[in-house]
């Protein structure tokens, strides 16, 4: 080890990853399992607290490994040796480790330059942080299997048959089912099972809702709609996907004399967010998902940050997959609501700039976990060029063409006496071309005969 470099980390002094030890004792247990639960770290042994070169026998390295070996679980540090003021220094490195480890029966965790325990509290909240304690694998209390819808579990059965092949007869047991699920356990329900396949899962879980709202304006003041989704969480992806359906444009244009619909946010963008919000939300905390629906942004938020070390920033990038509900998350994937772990939120990214938006931000605000999709300005302007109906091909004379742009781009209604008056033809031949466009599928009537609208589809 180079001299220059423990000098550099001497004089650095003690704090959140650096850590000095005059000579081997057994609280370096504390301190390497601390840096292992917290962040990088480095134990500079043979160096007092005020940093006076104190050194250390060449037989303690062998007491250091012993530690690090007897934590629980073991810990990944490397121990090199180094040489200042002709006297052995031990450089311990430790790595940041996804476990949680503990040494004597403590968890540690580095605060400042001090190793501190953590309270029972404390250790729950870091297993649930890190993924060791899940509340979809935990056994739901006085649940038994009459809470268990059998029409949606048998549902399941045919589309993760369909979807994915899976060799599932639709007429096995329900315990059976789930067991093969790994949603019973200890011979109860899990929390997963009551979630995907409850009667009534609120029931249970009063968190497991989400709330809808359109709002007026780019403000969450007035609304215009609001819903709250209750009941299984897979209907609860698709219930809240219509109601987004329903609050967004769509719009229809005649271009090149070609007809075509896009909406104003990609669905399957929308979708994927929505089933990412469900699925990996944490449901210890007892908030509600939310999708808040603005004039120029779409909000879609759940309760729980990413799991480490997942940061906003890195689900644009390829990244690990790391449910926080694995349970629930294994049953999406049967059924394809999830399509491949990992790339969820990138195909989101792609969706969007494919789609003529610009990417949605990913964002970490408080206790939950946010995307923003954000409108285009113009939404006439991602229509696509490719996929285009030519309507000269279908035999669309230009008085057509016209009333058709002016349903369709200027959301206008045409009636009979409308299009006489705008065409100078006879009533018979306005008659006439507007069957035509009805017969095509491009318009339809509504009202009787004489009083009768004509509108784009």
């Amino acid at each position: 080890m180079d001299k220059k470099y423990i000098e550099n980390l001497i004089e650095k002094g003690e704090g959140q990853d650096l850590d000095f030890k005059s000579r081997f004792t057994n609280d370096i247990g504390n301190c390497v399992c601390a840096f292992a639960n917290t962040n990088d770290g480095t134990i500079l042994v043979g160096v007092d607290n005020k940093g006076a070169i104190a050194g250390v026998s060449k037989k303690v390295e062998e007491q250091i490994a012993n530690i690090i070996d007897s934590c629980d679980p073991p810990v990944r540090a490397a121990i090199e040796t180094g040489i200042v003021d002709e006297k052995n220094i031990l450089v311990v490195k430790v790595k940041k480790s996804r476990q949680v480890h503990s040494w004597k029966g403590k968890i540690y965790v580095r605060v400042g330059s001090t190793n501190r325990p953590l309270s029972m509290q404390e250790i729950l909240e870091l297993g649930q942080k890190l993924g060791k304690i899940r509340f979809d694998d935990q056994i739901c209390e006085n649940a038994t299997i009459d809470d268990i819808d059998d029409k949606k579990l048998r549902w399941f059965l045919r589309m993760a048959k369909s979807e994915r092949n899976v060799d599932a007869d639709p007429e096995t047991p329900i315990t059976e089912v789930l067991e093969r699920l790994k949603l019973i356990k200890d011979g109860k329900l899990t929390n997963a099972s009551i979630l995907l396949f409850g009667k009534n899962p609120q029931k249970f879980f009063l968190q497991a809702r989400i709330r809808c709202a359109r709002f007026k304006g780019t403000t969450a003041v007035d609304f215009i709609d609001m819903k709250l989704i209750d009941g299984n969480i897979i209907d609860q992806v698709d219930k809240a996907e219509n109601f987004v359906l329903s609050h967004i444009k769509k719009a229809a244009k005649i271009v090149m004399f070609k007809r075509e619909e896009v909406w104003e946010y990609p669905p399957d963008a929308l979708r994927e967010a929505i089933v990412n919000a469900v699925c990996h939300r944490d449901y210890f905390i007892s908030g509600n998902i939310k999708i808040a629906i603005f004039d120029d942004r779409i909000e879609i938020s759940n309760p729980g940050q990413l799991p480490e070390p997942l940061t906003p920033s890195m689900l644009k990038k390829k990244h690990d997959s790391i449910p926080r509900n694995l349970l629930i998350a294994n049953c999406f994937f049967l059924i394809k609501n999830i399509e491949q772990w990992g790339i969820g939120t990138n195909k989101i990214v792609q969706w969007c700039v494919e789609h003529g938006l610009k990417e949605p931000d990913f964002e970490e605000i408080g206790a939950g976990f946010e995307v923003i999709f954000y409108a285009s300005e113009d939404i006439l302007k991602l229509i696509p060029e490719k996929g285009k109906v030519d309507l000269k091909e279908l035999r669309l004379n230009e008085r057509q063409i016209e009333a058709l742009r002016l349903m369709i781009n200027e959301n206008q209604e045409i009636t009979n006496k409308k299009y006489r008056h705008l065409f100078g033809v006879s009533d018979r031949t306005a008659s006439r071309e507007l069957k035509f466009l009805i017969e095509k599928g491009l318009i339809k009537r509504s009202g009787k005969r004489r009083g009768a609208t004509y509108v784009s589809k």
